[in-house]
């Protein structure tokens, strides 16, 4: 497990839409990373309020230093996409050839999209774009294995499992564990312990 990071500060972008469990998603890495000693600011912009508008958060990490919460253009160092359009739109703003990308494959429609007015691309393109952008790009189920779990949302702590799994940060399930247990219903602890390990298995 390494207990340094890769640069300072170490970059990340957490995105998705609406009723992913973004924020969420964010606020449990960071409250893990910060356990591990490290500063962390985040900063979090919001397209559309309601479910289904773009959210994102910026994550910046040091082991020294507080940084400005707003990850300049071309500088993330780890995406983590709750939805694979919102995978390319990141990679086009913060993307750069070494940037590492995780990617839950399970669309989730724009209305244009419903309307019939636009076109979602196929999973072929969306998978050949992101690696294209990237030096290192997973694809996950991660939905579909929440679901299976009983509850879709659990797709975000999949993907953070996932980011345990792929070795870029000083993270594990007991970290997670200490971090889930202080903040949430003990009924609920389980569902995410499983989610957890899911997700750091679909990338080890």
């Amino acid at each position: 497990m390494r207990e340094t990071l890769a640069k300072n500060p170490y970059n990340i972008v957490v995105t998705g839409v609406g009723g992913q469990g973004n924020v969420m998603a964010s606020r449990v890495l960071s409250n893990m990373l910060v356990r591990k000693g490290f500063r962390v600011t985040i900063g979090e912009t919001f397209g559309m309020s309601q479910r289904g508008g773009s959210v994102m958060s910026h994550i910046r990490v040091s082991p020294n230093a507080v940084w400005s919460p707003q990850i300049p253009k071309g500088m993330a160092d780890l995406i983590i996409a709750l939805e694979p359009v919102e995978a390319i739109r990141v990679l086009s703003n913060f993307g750069n050839p070494f940037v590492k990308v995780l990617v839950n494959l399970r669309p989730i429609y724009p209305v244009g999209v419903i309307t019939g007015e636009d076109e979602y691309p196929p999973e072929a393109e969306i998978r050949e774009t992101v690696a294209a952008l990237s030096a290192e790009a997973r694809f996950l189920t991660a939905t579909d294995e929440a679901i299976r779990l009983g509850n879709p949302i659990l797709g975000n702590i999949v993907m953070i499992g996932a980011v345990a799994g792929l070795g870029v940060l000083p993270i594990d399930r007991e970290l997670f564990e200490t971090v889930i247990r202080e903040g949430m219903a003990a009924e609920r602890v389980e569902a995410n312990l499983r989610a957890f390990a899911i997700g750091q298995a679909a990338v080890t």
